[in-house]
């Protein structure tokens, strides 16, 4: 048997999909507004992100100043970087939302994400069980219908994380090990001719470190909507709802690496490229995003808390700018969009003294997220009466 034939017979086996149409795309083209809100990101970031990226993760961009224009005006460029693995996605939350600020909430440099959707369609998977949080701030659900036609968008550029479910659960001791990327964006960059630009995510692991995975215990976790179940040192936090979306202080590093034109790699015709070509390619960039990622960690790995200047500034809005405070910021947040953001007002969380106690009184469904066991289940019935009935506007 010849080395191709053995090769082609070795390849993750995929789905054979149809080509979708102009008019698929044409007719899908409401994605690009159906939840995304950018006042919405603007007052997010102003009154919740602004205080856990001064106060808390303070995280650093590496070559961030100026975005990447497109290559093909008609076209997005597709940024993609790795997940540490074992925690709720706190490092996509804080990239987004620091790039956001960085650029003034531009639209034409707004990012949209491509994200799984056992993510948008969890309650839990939600930070502190916002509804629809993760596509008001610009995600989409990442089927291939969806990423064509979002190669369409006018505006901003897009992003993935092409490691999928697997690379957010796949433990401490492989935290820098790239898992398997999807193919899909290095077919949608084949095919439209658009760059890819990869950065490396540093030091996210340490939100929640010593977590480790567990093939047999994700696959049962994963029947009630949840894509992996931490081990290690705090998994018996878990009890308590407010550890699933634990975060500790680390200092996340977003290291903007080269821009990779996997086009220039083969004269075929998108059309004509066969499977094991697509997979050479597609094994080619993640050896790169590897390589890339290595060197950025050696440059920027130490130090994941850089504790001193924690100390110097994580008792400025305490204790709202730590996870104990934010189910109380985020509800209270989600309340007020709903009640004046999506009206056009400003929303306000009130961060001065004795704030806690006055937004714990105005959402008192906080108290469950320090209750074990029993405030899993209640918060769990809420996010299914949410998604089923969604959320009232109070005049």
């Amino acid at each position: 048997m010849s080395d191709k034939k053995i090769k082609e017979k070795t390849l993750p086996k995929l789905k054979k999909r149809k080509a979708c149409t102009p008019e698929q795309i044409a007719a899908n083209k409401h994605i690009y507004d159906d939840h995304f809100r950018m006042g919405f990101v603007r007052q997010f970031n102003r009154e919740i992100y602004s205080l856990m990226d001064q106060n808390y993760f303070r995280p650093e961009f590496i070559g961030f100043e100026e975005l990447p224009e497109r290559n093909r005006p008609e076209h997005p460029i597709i940024f993609a970087s790795n997940h540490s693995g074992m925690a709720f996605p706190w490092d996509g939350m804080i990239f987004g939302s620091g790039l956001s600020k960085m650029h003034k909430f531009d639209p034409k440099k707004q990012l949209r994400v491509l994200t799984a959707p056992m993510l948008s369609q969890t309650p839990a998977m939600h930070p502190y069980f916002m509804l629809h949080a993760w596509k008001l701030a610009g995600g989409i659900d990442a089927s291939f219908l969806n990423f064509e036609t979002m190669m369409h968008y006018p505006d901003g550029q897009l992003l993935i994380y092409p490691e999928g479910v697997p690379g957010i659960g796949k433990g401490f001791n492989r935290r820098y090990k790239l898992q398997r990327f999807s193919s899909s964006f290095i077919r949608m960059s084949l095919k439209y001719k658009s760059d890819i630009v990869w950065y490396s995510t540093i030091n996210a692991e340490y939100v929640a470190p010593l977590m480790y995975s567990h093939k047999g215990v994700n696959k049962a976790i994963n029947k009630i909507g949840v894509p992996f179940l931490p081990l290690g040192p705090l998994t018996p936090l878990l009890l308590f709802p407010a550890a699933f979306f634990l975060s500790f202080p680390s200092k996340m590093t977003f290291v903007r690496g080269s821009r990779i034109r996997p086009y220039e790699w083969t004269d075929k015709a998108f059309e004509k490229l066969t499977e094991a070509e697509i997979e050479d390619i597609r094994q080619r960039v993640q050896d790169k995003c590897q390589e890339e990622l290595e060197l950025a960690l050696v440059q920027y790995g130490r130090k994941p808390y850089h504790l001193g200047e924690l100390l110097r500034v994580i008792f400025k809005g305490f204790p709202l700018n730590t996870p104990l405070g934010w189910p109380m910021l985020f509800h209270e947040f989600e309340k007020q969009w709903h009640q004046k953001g999506k009206k056009g007002e400003e929303v306000k969380v009130y961060k001065g003294w004795g704030s806690s106690i006055y937004l714990l009184l105005r959402n008192p469904i906080c108290f469950l997220y320090f209750i074990p066991f029993f405030g899993w289940l209640a918060l769990v019935a809420y996010g299914r009466w949410r998604w089923k009935n969604g959320f009232k506007d109070k005049e």
